[in-house]
């Protein structure tokens, strides 16, 4: 994704970056299956491992609503804001894995991040197509192939993975980019 703007470019991951996913998946996990846990008692664990009566994760990220309903991570609003006065950003969703979840994360950020544009969303499959100078994400998977800087925002299923640049939350992400701004 090249662009003609001359400011740095960051794509931005929804799920586990700007929408809370581990809060809507241990309320869900309980009004399913009558299971309570708790964020806490999931750190570490894979989703399988976190909710596994019947693919349970699987199950309620096809649920309506689900996305639609997700709370904001604490602090991201602010913080997407200031990177958007410097860099150029794109949110970007591997949306197409959830089809139902296409429509809910499009009305979700016309909600709570009304500032990011239609052209700076992107919807796809496969995030190796992503080209930008940062990439903010908390799956592996993405951020292995992506072509700028990795960082990864911590999550329940991330914890044992080491090889990028780890945040874990808004805050921190504004001292990493600030602390890049410093060394240019």
């Amino acid at each position: 994704m090249k662009t003609q703007s001359k400011r740095k470019t960051i794509a931005i991951d929804m799920d586990g970056v700007i929408a809370d996913v581990e809060s809507q998946l241990v309320k869900y996990y309980e009004q399913t299956y009558g299971i309570t846990t708790t964020v806490e008692a999931i750190q570490g664990l894979s989703g399988a491992e976190a909710f596994p009566e019947d693919s349970a994760t699987k199950k309620m990220l096809n649920v309506p609503g689900f996305f639609r309903t997700l709370e904001v991570m604490p602090g991201a609003i602010e913080a997407v804001k200031k990177l958007a006065e410097q860099y150029e950003l794109y949110i970007v969703s591997a949306a197409t894995e959830f089809p139902l979840s296409l429509l809910e994360k499009i009305e979700w950020l016309g909600e709570h991040f009304p500032f990011i544009g239609w052209r700076n969303i992107v919807m796809c499959g496969d995030k190796s197509i992503i080209d930008t100078d940062y990439m903010i994400d908390d799956h592996c998977k993405n951020l292995d192939f992506c072509s700028g800087k990795a960082i990864m925002f911590n999550a329940h299923h991330n914890l044992r993975q080491h090889h990028h640049t780890r945040v874990h939350n808004w805050q921190e992400v504004l001292a990493l980019f600030e602390s890049f701004n410093d060394q240019a």
